[in-house]
């Protein structure tokens, strides 16, 4: 027959476990291998092609989402808080979801659906969260909300997406990479002295003067930094100087954990978007509306927390959290994603 499609096998891997992401074929399918899947995240990893929600017990706790609530998931990445918000609706309401990134946001909603959850109680939207003035005015005000700042895991671990200096691909790090401009480019375009800064803004790296020197020197010599595992190199060369001993090879992790963050950060706006949407969050939200905010750094956390302070002294939220929540020793021993999460809260007067 003409239109029939012709049989695809599946990447074949040597040894007796795949090694990269895309030989994984079992847990990119977590529907059809649940078993396989389940024993991947008892051993406290993450499955390729999925996230992890994080806190989700205490984002619950605190929502206290009823049936017939109007609610908003900021970041829909994988999908899980949207799901477990959704349960909590019981059938009655509506969950509306946003997410910048083009691809996931596809696979997520179809997902989503398969499981139950169709356009009768959710409706998911590619967009920034820096628009929610819009999306508030077409589906506002909302009950509850949340918002999960990391990078989701199934962005980190596909090496296409260029999100980890751990895989070989393209120097990336768009969360929508349809638009901007990629790492690699950014990298070519700031001069030493500012990127020397957006380490230490982004980051605080504390070798941003090595790394930034080191990259000089690259482009100056007339080598490229298009990929990854250039990128890594770069900074194992910036930090040569260092001894050669069990430490080193701790402090290059970290070192590449940061810097790769701080690109990040600058290649998607990711502290601009986040004021922008901080700005904007009392006026989507019905009185006594609920919030939670997941993030991961430092930098992030410092904006929620002054954001919240201004907005529960000028009377506009009538509470808020004190202290940070953070995952419990349990959830951090079972998903070592969760270590660096800290959530805050806030009711709307």
């Amino acid at each position: 027959m003409e239109n029939e499609q012709p049989h695809k096998r599946r990447v074949r891997y040597k040894g007796t476990h795949p090694r990269k992401f895309e030989e994984k074929y079992k847990e990119l399918n977590p529907e059809k291998y649940a078993d396989t899947v389940a024993k991947v995240i008892s051993k406290g990893s993450t499955p390729a092609g999925m996230h992890i929600s994080i806190c989700v017990k205490e984002i619950l706790d605190f929502l206290q989402i009823q049936p017939g609530q109007k609610g908003l998931d900021a970041t829909l990445g994988y999908g899980g808080h949207s799901r477990k918000m959704m349960e909590c609706l019981k059938g009655q309401g509506h969950l509306y979801a946003l997410d910048v990134d083009p691809i996931e946001i596809v696979k997520t909603t179809k997902r989503l659906e398969e499981a139950g959850y169709g356009p009768d109680i959710f409706t998911s939207i590619q967009e920034n969260f820096a628009n929610i003035d819009r999306i508030g005015a077409e589906y506002g005000p909302f009950d509850f909300c949340m918002a999960d700042l990391g990078v989701s895991s199934m962005q980190i671990d596909n090496p296409e997406r260029g999100f980890s200096y751990k895989l070989d691909g393209p120097l990336d790090l768009r969360l929508n990479p349809e638009k901007g401009v990629s790492a690699a480019q950014r990298l070519r375009e700031v001069t030493r002295d500012e990127l020397e800064g957006m380490l230490i803004e982004n980051s605080d790296e504390p070798y941003a003067d090595k790394i930034a020197a080191e990259v000089t020197k690259t482009f100056r010599k007339g080598q490229k930094i298009e990929t990854t595992t250039d990128l890594r190199q770069v900074i194992e060369r910036a930090l040569a100087f260092l001894p050669e001993n069990k430490e080193k090879k701790d402090i290059l992790k970290k070192t590449c954990q940061r810097t790769f963050q701080a690109l990040r950060i600058d290649v998607n706006s990711e502290f601009e978007v986040l004021e922008t949407f901080l700005e904007k969050l009392p006026d989507i939200m019905a009185p006594g509306g609920r919030i939670a905010i997941l993030t991961f750094h430092s930098g992030e956390d410092r904006l929620v927390k002054k954001a919240f302070n201004a907005y529960y002294k000028e009377g506009i939220f009538q509470d808020i959290a004190r202290e940070v929540i953070r995952p419990s020793a349990e959830e951090c021993r079972a998903n070592g994603r969760a270590r660096s999460t800290k959530m805050r809260w806030a009711v709307k007067a």
